[in-house]
């Protein structure tokens, strides 16, 4: 109890916003976790009878791009990163096709909300953790962030079948935490992180036509280990979206080291 009490405080929130971007917000039910909150609704019989589908890249709704404060250089990092991870979640069970190609499902995601990460707060952790290791070289003890500044990442998003109907969607908001996410000592860092779980999570709901929220960790496909040693995409139409960074991002994500730093980002874009 005492370490869902932390996780909770710890946790920076985000709101559930809607900005129209979906067909429908009807009969969506909330389904959340200990670390995000969401509203969503699935059709199972289409979302599993369906075989391929296309990818609408990530954009940022009027509202939240009139809020951010982060550059268009960074709000195109993290689009990139929730399209990348939605990309190599439905590579799972579907076949990724080009835009211009017909498909049983498109999907697209619009930002609604971010909050920044405040990056003097994540250097001064980084400071604290290092100080640790030093002090106690013989120790393993971890260092949680400051629970100051931490970032935040709303999304909506939907699927709509080749018959125009909504056959997905999910209101998704998630807030850094200060015992899981070590940081990035930059502004767009806590938002970039968690655009590849929201990714996860939606790619997640289309594949399987289940909340993908509360459930037990599985292990690793073999398109998520792709991914995490820097390999290629399954399917030519993820290359839109560029590389994983791999074992580099993994590492620059335990150093704190800015995303712009080991992501090369999309390699072609059309918005």
């Amino acid at each position: 109890m005492l370490t869902l009490s932390l996780l909770a405080v710890g946790c920076a929130s985000a709101p559930l916003d809607q900005v129209g971007s979906l067909q429908s917000y009807d009969e969506l039910k909330p389904s959340d976790s200990l670390l995000a909150r969401s509203l969503m609704r699935v059709s199972k019989d289409d979302v599993l009878a369906a075989k391929t589908v296309r990818i609408i890249p990530t954009g940022f709704s009027r509202p939240a791009a009139g809020k951010s404060t982060l550059s268009q250089a960074q709000r195109s990092l993290v689009t990139n990163a929730v399209d990348r991870a939605l990309c190599s979640g439905l590579s799972q069970r579907f076949r990724v096709v080009d835009l211009t190609e017909p498909a049983d499902l498109t999907a697209h995601a619009m930002v609604t909300h971010v909050t920044p990460t405040n990056a003097l707060a994540v250097g001064v952790s980084k400071v604290a953790s290092t100080a640790v290791s030093v002090a106690l070289p013989d120790m393993r003890v971890p260092v949680p962030r400051l629970p100051i500044g931490l970032g935040s990442l709303s999304l909506e998003a939907e699927a709509i079948g080749d018959n125009g109907k909504q056959a997905a969607a999910m209101i998704w908001g998630r807030g850094a935490n200060a015992l899981l996410d070590s940081g990035r000592g930059a502004r767009p860092g806590d938002p970039y992180n968690l655009a590849a779980k929201f990714g996860d999570d939606f790619s997640k709901l289309l594949v399987t036509g289940k909340t993908p929220l509360n459930k037990l960790p599985s292990l690793p496909t073999r398109a998520e280990l792709r991914a995490m040693f820097g390999g290629g995409p399954k399917y030519p139409a993820c290359k839109a979206f560029g590389k994983s960074p791999g074992l580099v991002g993994f590492l620059g994500d335990r150093m704190g080291l800015p995303p712009a730093w080991t992501d090369k980002g999309a390699a072609v874009r059309d918005d």
